[in-house]
């Protein structure tokens, strides 16, 4: 990466036209002036911040207006978390939603609770219904018939993110069948051992983005208000676990070359046509903005203000709960505080798609939330409901973004203080002239005492949550010593615990390939701390922080054929050279023929690892937890794995230092020579399926880079790009001055 590379890939982002002349301007009323540049992004200027909101609104529609017909139907789908419909698959698949008065009742309580806020309650709303008039001026502008926006599209758009990006959880019916599953193979005890084994809810090698302890989650020593649900008895819609992705480098002042800070950060949000995110600056009446708008929210959700800027990544803080309901008498009541109450129907709306009939949707819901399906307990029928923290709050949330977009936040003191009051569950990082920050926000619940975060809770009362976090509570920090902030979806701090659906806070994450870079300088600039990130898009975590430790172990041994010890060579030369997947010349594979042997080999020697406790349950692990996040057309990769099981049993094995080890030793149930026969005969069996489909020379061998290749979700446009696993909004920033503080 060099200066010039900065300049030719990535645009100005000025708060005004900078150097850029305009290209384009409207005045869609008075008081209101859109200019777009030559990239086309338009600059949204009001006299007053109705006008402003005004603006926001008409850009929205010109730039996005399929999106936001798509998904102002789903996203109430969303907003009222009915099981088993995906909102953006809905979206996305053209079918259209008319909500029912009782769901549009639902999302217009959510007013009242913003003017309840006061007077920055009142301000919002006066953007909301602007931001709503620009809509539909825009639309009747140019003739096309649509049903008006409201408020309430707004507030579903905010649930659309939260639901889809901000929530995090609900997996733990399936893990509780599992770990019956594992009762049933190794005993209770034992089986309790290997579970928390592999959640890895707080391992103490899991690499923090700040330094402190932060307790939160954290598993019980006993769990008497939770249930194990009978394994295989669950009937009903599993919660899609959202993506994980985005990354932030942070350098403090002390590690740059200008002893100003430098902000390389933004979210991994997919690859959509068109994308969903767009670029817009708002200025005049306060407003002083720019950065990503997610349409039907009339704020800048992630950019710049006069001398400061701002980012999100995916947390995975845990926000969401499933809750046994004991039922009495009937599938349709349940027992809550010593009654038994019955559930409520809830009738959302009417699904129609062309050529297919409409189709009623509705559900139960109890005390908790929605009902998403039954299950044993004991051999007894109980029902499962789903709460979430942020349900029925999400416009709450917009208090933030406009304090953002107004230019109220003037230090890092006053961000964190400012993105407390988001409710979704995100990390947010920040810089200025002379600061970087961290906070993890999110309405996260307290669970009540007695109750394993992974495991379903019992719904009878007495373990419901218990309030929420306090703000001083989450992990957050300003300018640590380190002199940097890395994330990339790994562990905000010490003692936070994993989400129930998260398994991957292990000794190995992907962070480690940005902290790697960053360490190998004790100064940086806009242009190395880029770099650093533009070299892990392209890098394998497997081969570089795992394979050296597969490799020690087999080093204790002779290699069972030539073709192994070969296929080994090449996964040690890959690694020296950087293990990067790039296919350079675009002929369709990647350059690397280590790659091929890692492809083939990874599940193979994941399972020989885990395979002699688990046995038969080894898919049963995958379907909680992939054995590999591995590269494709989404982009992004190697978030979650099997890696630090992997890397942790092997190292316990070679009697190498390990801070939270293991219940037992895993492959090879603890005994090396059997341990090394079972990767070597891993990589032999990966080399022979090699030799057998590309033929007997090693250097020879590649992997399809054609099938990894990113694709634009909506199919309507055909082009690909080669995979990299690095934000969708990238922002490259460095502030050099600041208001009067």
């Amino acid at each position: 990466m060099t200066a010039r590379d900065l300049r030719r890939y990535f645009k100005p982002a000025p708060l005004g036209l900078g150097a850029d002349t305009p290209r384009k301007r409207e005045r869609p009323r008075p008081g209101v002036t859109i200019v777009r540049d030559s990239f086309g992004v338009a600059h949204v200027t009001g006299k007053t911040e109705a006008d402003v909101a005004f603006g926001a609104g008409w850009v929205t529609a010109a730039d996005r207006g399929l999106l936001l017909q798509l998904i102002r139907g789903p996203a109430r789908i969303a907003a009222l978390d009915v099981p088993g419909l995906d909102p953006l698959a809905l979206a996305l698949g053209g079918k259209s939603f008319d909500p029912s008065v009782e769901a549009e009742a639902f999302l217009s309580n959510q007013v009242d609770a913003v003017r309840a806020q006061g007077a920055i309650g009142r301000h919002v709303l006066t953007v909301a219904n602007a931001y709503a008039a620009g809509i539909n001026r825009w639309y009747a502008a140019k003739g096309i018939p649509t049903q008006r926006f409201t408020v309430n599209d707004l507030i579903a758009a905010s649930a659309l993110i939260a639901a889809r990006f901000g929530a995090n959880g609900g997996q733990e019916v399936q893990n509780s069948m599992f770990l019956d599953a594992l009762e049933e193979r190794l005993g209770a005890a034992d089986a309790r051992r290997v579970f928390a084994d592999l959640r890895e809810a707080n391992d103490p090698e899991a690499p923090p983005t700040v330094p402190g302890s932060f307790p939160y989650e954290l598993p019980p020593e006993s769990a008497p208000g939770s249930v194990v649900v009978d394994d295989g008895s669950f009937t009903g819609a599993p919660l899609e676990q959202p993506p994980f992705a985005s990354s932030a480098i942070l350098i403090g002042a002390k590690r740059s070359q200008t002893a100003h800070p430098l902000f390389v950060a933004g979210p991994q949000v997919g690859y959509f046509f068109p994308q969903f995110f767009a670029e817009m600056e708002l200025s005049g009446a306060g407003f002083a903005t720019r950065g990503a708008v997610f349409p039907g929210v009339p704020f800048v959700v992630i950019g710049r203000g006069p001398d400061f800027a701002w980012s999100a990544t995916s947390s995975q803080a845990d926000n969401i709960d499933l809750f046994a309901e004991t039922l009495c008498d009937d599938d349709r009541h349940y027992l809550y505080r010593g009654r038994c109450e019955p559930m409520r129907r809830f009738f959302v709306g009417t699904l129609r798609a062309q050529g297919q009939p409409d189709q009623q949707i509705s559900y139960y819901e109890t005390a908790h939330g929605p009902l998403v399906g039954y299950a044993t307990v004991g051999g007894k029928r109980v029902g499962i409901a789903l709460q979430r923290s942020t349900r029925g709050r999400e416009i709450l949330s917009s208090r933030a973004f406009y304090e953002l977009n107004t230019g109220r936040v003037t230090s890092a003191k006053s961000f964190l203080r400012t993105m407390s009051a988001v409710e979704f569950s995100f990390n947010w990082v920040y810089a200025d002239d002379r600061d970087i920050a961290f906070f993890s926000s999110g309405r996260l619940p307290q669970r009540a005492s007695g109750t394993d975060p992974a495991l379903p809770t019992m719904g009878t009362g007495e373990y419901d949550w218990a309030g929420f976090l306090p703000v001083a509570r989450h992990a957050q920090g300003i300018n640590p010593s380190s002199g940097v902030i890395l994330n990339w979806n790994n562990k905000a701090a010490a003692n936070v615990g994993a989400a129930d659906s998260n398994f991957s806070y292990g000794s190995v994450q992907r962070v480690e390939l940005l902290a790697r870079e960053i360490a190998g300088r004790k100064k940086h600039t806009l242009v190395t701390a880029t770099a650093a990130m533009n070299k892990a898009a392209t890098q394998d975590l497997r081969v570089l922080d795992v394979w050296p430790i597969v490799r020690a172990v087999l080093a204790t041994g002779a290699a069972p054929s030539a073709r192994a010890e070969a296929a080994a060579g090449l996964l040690d030369s890959w690694r020296t050279l950087g293990g990067s997947r790039l296919d350079r010349d675009s002929d369709g594979k990647i350059d690397a023929p280590g790659a091929a042997v890692m492809d083939a080999a990874w599940p193979i020697l994941a399972d020989a690892v885990v395979a002699p406790i688990l046995g038969p349950l080894v898919d049963r692990l995958a379907a909680l937890m992939g054995r590999s996040d591995d590269a494709g057309p989404s982009g992004s990769a190697y978030n979650s794995g099997w890696y630090g099981y992997v890397d942790k049993d092997l190292r316990m094995l070679l009697g190498r230092p390990v801070r939270g080890e293991f219940s037992r030793r895993y492959c090879g149930a603890g005994v090396l020579a059997t341990c090394r026969e079972a990767l070597w005969a891993a990589l032999d069996t990966a080399a022979a399926k090699l030799e057998t489909e590309q033929g007997p020379a090693p250097s020879t061998w590649r992997s399809d880079a054609t099938k990894e290749r990113i694709r634009f979700v909506s199919g309507v446009l055909p082009d690909t790009m080669h995979w990299t696993n690095r934000p969708t909004f990238q922002q490259l920033m460095s502030f050099s001055g600041h208001r009067p503080r």
